[in-house]
């Protein structure tokens, strides 16, 4: 059976984890070998495989159970992620417990904390996370068909009978951003800002909560004359998709997003992080159709052509973007 847990409570700013290493001095180690009859370095043998067989780990709730994470649009998209949730059931044996954030704060918090084990992050929520502390592991990214390499676009968008031409006009007027934790709706609408010398500070930003209501704030033009989503085209509308007609919309200028990345927590045993290390950097459409999961229009919409591995270094553009971006303190954390 599925389990949903809703409004995930964001902890409090500043906890730490507590981690406990120990370390033993190679040299010795191999001073005590040399020492040792054969039969011994046997017995040693034997008692380090045998330690080695049992692994050593720990679960966000329990060993039946995998708790997943996702920002709050991706969760709002039950049926887009479905059979990957099935998918990851079929190949762990576990049952996924989806664990709905309230926040993009919340979900890097729970990473921090180790209340999630499996999550599907942006890639500016993982370097945040990461910044702070967080014990994950990237193992893809969705391969958009669009794109033709993991990622997506964060796109400048106003209505479609608007004047406006250029993300130049935007300074000085109301302009939508999903949250100050999204990366195709504040960081890289930050850098195209950026290139016409419009600092944050010389809009009216106005935060929309999600892709979605940021589309379709801009699609009315009321509360903001343009704004930033994620979406491929005007015909590919992302998590947008049914909440405005595709010709409500007028594209102005978009910027490719490292792709979003699916990660596994660090504490989990390493038979678990194995499989998730194999299976969720190229898992395909066909792969989870024959594990018997049957998939729908949204899920291979959204899923394009499956995941491509991606590691930390793949975000160091990310990286990079924040420090010629000073101004966005998220970037600094």
């Amino acid at each position: 059976m599925r389990m949903i847990v809703k409004g995930m409570t964001a902890l409090a700013a500043g906890s730490a984890l507590a981690l406990s290493l120990s370390a033993c001095s190679s040299a010795d180690a191999n001073t005590d070998d040399a020492a040792a009859t054969p039969a011994e370095q046997t017995a040693t043998t034997d008692a380090a495989s045998t330690d080695a067989g049992a692994s050593e780990g720990t679960y966000a709730k329990d060993e039946n159970t995998l708790v997943f994470g996702f920002l709050p649009d991706e969760a709002a998209a039950g049926d887009t992620w479905e059979p990957e949730v099935e998918y990851l059931e079929a190949i762990t044996g576990k049952t996924i417990e989806i664990k709905e954030t309230t926040s993009y704060a919340a979900l890097i918090e729970a990473a921090i904390a180790d209340q999630i084990d499996i999550a599907a992050f942006s890639g500016f929520t993982y370097v945040q996370a990461t910044n702070q502390g967080a014990e994950i592991t990237p193992t893809g990214a969705l391969d958009t068909e669009f794109a033709g390499e993991p990622g997506y676009y964060s796109t400048a968008i106003v209505p479609a009978d608007s004047e406006i031409e250029s993300v130049e006009e935007f300074a000085g007027k109301d302009i939508c951003f999903v949250n100050e934790s999204s990366t195709s709706g504040f960081l890289f609408p930050n850098f195209m800002l950026s290139q016409y010398d419009i600092a944050l500070s010389d809009v009216n930003a106005i935060y929309a909560g999600g892709h979605d209501i940021s589309a379709q704030k801009v699609a009315q033009g009321e509360e903001c004359v343009g704004g930033f989503a994620q979406l491929a085209t005007v015909e590919e509308t992302g998590p947008a998709a049914g909440l405005f007609e595709k010709d409500d919309l007028k594209v102005i200028q978009k910027e490719m997003v490292p792709g979003p990345p699916f990660v596994y927590a660090n504490h989990l045993p390493q038979e678990v992080k194995d499989i998730l290390a194999e299976k969720l950097s190229t898992v395909s459409l066909e792969d989870i159709k024959a594990e018997g999961i049957e998939t729908n229009e949204n899920f291979e919409t959204f899923w394009g052509a499956g995941l491509l591995p991606v590691d930390d270094e793949y975000f160091d553009s990310i990286r990079e973007l924040c420090e010629n971006l000073p101004e966005v303190e998220k970037c600094q954390a």
